[in-house]
């Protein structure tokens, strides 16, 4: 006697999968990338990636490429709603909006944009993990699936920048970053990049846990890195933007339906 026939699969044309959206018009690809920065925003405020005034995103504007939307200076990250963004020119000028702007993010962020024009967002703030890395003037190393990803894709700027305003140390910033995903800036903190706000974000978040996986492993013991060619192996598997931007989605979903005010 035979058994119930199985359930057949579902075709993979219809299950849900999650992409970059192509946008229609400049118009909506603004929005789009505004309501990004301020999800990415109330995010890092949640995570405690916040010190007082210090930390920032910048997005590139789809139109106006060399002008970046950014958090209006002061307020909370956990505050930011779309509206509240403000739009600054390489300058650090406001060319829209009613809030000043940190010109600290402005003195490396514009030069970090106009030294790579691949970008559309940067990423910096002083969390706690980042700066204690930071602080030993070191790279992550291999020692996780995570960390992978950054192998051999970051760099350390061997200097101290403090509250950086001048142009040209943050041609110098640029200049270190080159090509690469991210940077850690000796005894300040995080810097990373990305093609959307999504992967820029991302890469920040996971560079810092794994400066915390990092630093606890060490002080437990001696962490095991990963050899070579499986750790270049696992950076090709995930260390592109697209799977960048894949791994933030439930993280965005998260934010806008827990504040939903943050698209306002």
């Amino acid at each position: 006697m035979h058994g119930p026939t199985p359930p057949l699969p579902v075709p993979t044309d219809k299950l849900h999968f999650a992409m970059p959206p192509m946008h229609e018009s400049l118009e909506d690809e603004r929005r789009h990338r505004k309501e990004r920065l301020a999800g990415a925003l109330r995010l890092f405020g949640r995570l405690g990636y916040e010190d007082g005034v210090s930390g920032h995103i910048t997005a590139r504007d789809p139109e106006f490429s060399d002008c970046f939307w950014v958090n209006p200076f002061g307020m909370p990250f956990r505050h930011v709603t779309v509206s509240d963004l403000v739009l600054a020119n390489q300058d650090g000028q406001v060319v829209e909006g009613g809030h000043h702007v940190n010109q600290a993010a402005f003195a490396v962020h514009a030069q970090v944009h106009a030294a790579r024009p691949d970008v559309v967002a940067v990423a910096h703030c002083h969390s706690v993990h980042g700066r204690a890395l930071a602080a030993l003037g070191e790279l992550l190393d291999p020692i996780t699936q995570e960390s992978c990803a950054f192998y051999e894709d970051h760099a350390l700027y061997d200097a101290y920048t403090s509250v950086t305003v001048d142009p040209e140390e943050g041609r110098r910033i640029a200049a270190a970053l080159g090509s690469r995903k991210a940077l850690v800036l000796r005894n300040h903190g995080l810097l990373t990049v990305g093609d959307s706000v999504d992967a820029a974000a991302w890469w920040f978040m996971t560079m810092e846990r794994s400066c915390q996986v990092q630093l606890t492993a060490r002080a437990a013991g001696r962490p095991v890195l990963i050899e070579h060619r499986q750790a270049v192996a696992t950076r090709e598997q995930l260390g592109g933007d697209l799977v960048a931007w894949i791994n933030y989605q439930p993280m965005w979903r998260e934010i806008t339906r827990s504040e939903p005010d943050l698209l306002d």
